[in-house]
């Protein structure tokens, strides 16, 4: 079965960066990263296919965020640029076992249990 940790997050300034980790055991197909804030739905974020070859963003992070793989250590990335307040929320990892990329969180039934990331105005 497959077992996901996130790492990564953390305190910034708004206009800062991070760099969130994601390490799998076991075999995954497709993965996505969404975030959930207090007292919102949890939003999904970014996703990629098993290749690496294709992404999918949320409008609102689209040109600031990048998700990636590396097959041969089990990891997925989520690089994020000029953080902005409103990305504050818990971050979680997703896998599916579906090899197309999926944007439903419906679609995912493998979850880590989620990273802080905090943006200063």
């Amino acid at each position: 079965q497959v077992q996901l940790v996130e790492s990564g997050g953390g305190l910034v300034q708004a206009g800062g960066s991070l760099r969130l980790s994601c390490a799998a055991s076991g075999r995954t197909f497709s993965n996505g990263w969404f975030r959930q804030a207090p007292g919102k739905e949890r939003e999904f974020v970014a996703a990629i296919d098993w290749s690496g070859v294709s992404t999918r963003y949320v409008d609102s992070v689209r040109g600031r965020f990048t998700i990636s793989r590396d097959n041969a250590k089990n990891t997925v990335s989520l690089e994020m640029n000029n953080l902005k307040p409103e990305d504050t929320a818990v971050y979680y990892c997703a896998a599916s076992r579906a090899i197309a990329l999926q944007v439903r969180a419906v679609e995912y039934d493998r979850w880590g249990q989620g990273t802080q990331v905090t943006v200063s105005s």
